[in-house]
């Protein structure tokens, strides 16, 4: 009888195609130079090409994350004695748990979410994977909450993004952090076994600022209603922290420090971590390729909404969360750090 394992391999080769040429994400682009020669992956013994992986795409180890909930291709394998652990930066998200293979999802900036995957046996290919939007839909977020029984089956699944109520984040994940408020569907722990991760850490501050980012990868690629992308982009539906959140992985200085900041030495990448995830009520994600890569009709619309809110013509009720300190520095960032700002976000706030 053929082991569930191999079934399951052998099904997804009829999703698996060749990096394609006209990809723009950053993995694709890794996989051309591969494919040219100009970039090797060495293979770890331990971790096989994960490492290397990471730092090919500048994916910071820090923001290790561990979820041992079955939601995954992976699932079989997958439980809370040998949980996957997720990495990311501002465009890929990389998944690995031991005895498996390795998962990738980019974001194109013209194509939304690109989904790869890296069989862990030496002078394999990355390889794209056309089945995962089946799961993980354009539009639809890619982290979820669950609830986990002990091997880490799982029910009761919601979506999870930076609008998610804090007792119901990261069921069927581990979070790790020197101070975590209570009430959370997680599963503290102290440090990760370091024989399935590469840090002892499922770094809460990474486990909120990843919620917050896929959803907007989303957004980005569909922008449909331009309305909601703009709320999401300034935090305006973002519950309150129940207290202050602290990192143990280092992620929180790490992602602070990419930038970029304006002449008061401001950034959008400051965090809070007290009573909201981020100090300035604006996304950093509109420094990404995605954000650039908006369609010239979509890009005038999310500008101009920005810019009614942070300026103060637009007075409903939703927006006072928004005071107008926040309101203001957020605009001074963006005069000295965005280049492609309308000529408008010059005149003087009220």
């Amino acid at each position: 009888m053929q082991c569930p394992r191999s079934v399951a391999l052998a099904a997804l080769a009829a999703a698996l195609v060749p990096a394609l040429a006209r990809a723009e994400d950053p993995v694709a682009a890794l996989a051309h130079r591969i494919e040219q020669g100009s970039a090797q992956l060495p293979f770890d013994s331990a971790y096989g090409y994960l490492p290397a992986l990471l730092d090919a795409l500048h994916v910071p180890v820090e923001s290790q994350m561990a979820v041992f909930s079955k939601t995954s291709i992976q699932g079989l394998i997958i439980q809370p004695s040998n949980p996957r652990m997720l990495y990311f930066n501002d465009s890929v998200a990389v998944g690995w748990v031991r005895g498996g293979f390795i998962e990738l999802a980019a974001q194109d900036p013209g194509q939304g979410m690109a989904f790869y995957i890296l069989l862990q046996r030496p002078d394999e290919r990355l390889t794209r994977r056309l089945d995962c939007v089946k799961c993980h839909q354009s539009a639809a977020t890619l982290l979820r909450s669950v609830t986990s029984a002990p091997l880490g089956l799982s029910s009761g699944a919601i979506d999870v993004d930076g609008r998610t109520p804090f007792n119901k984040l990261w069921g069927g994940w581990f979070v790790t952090g020197n101070t975590v408020p209570a009430g959370h569907a997680g599963e503290i722990t102290p440090a990760l076994d370091p024989k399935f991760s590469l840090t002892r850490s499922s770094d809460i501050v990474a486990l909120m600022v990843f919620a917050h980012q896929m959803h907007m990868m989303n957004l980005l690629a569909h922008p449909d209603n331009i309305d909601e992308l703009v709320d999401y982009l300034l935090f305006v539906d973002e519950p309150p922290l129940p207290g202050p959140i602290r990192g143990s992985s280092g992620f929180a200085g790490k992602f602070s420090a990419a930038g970029p900041r304006d002449h008061k030495g401001r950034s959008l990448r400051d965090l809070d971590l007290e009573r909201r995830l981020m100090r300035y009520p604006c996304s950093y994600m509109i420094y990404t390729e995605a954000f650039d890569a908006l369609p010239a009709q979509a890009k005038e619309g999310v500008y101009g909404r920005v810019w009614q809110i942070l300026s103060g013509e637009v007075k409903a009720p939703r927006y006072e969360r928004l005071d107008p300190a926040g309101r203001k520095a957020v605009l001074e960032i963006l005069r000295d750090t965005k280049k492609d700002l309308p000529d408008y976000f010059q005149r003087v706030s009220r």
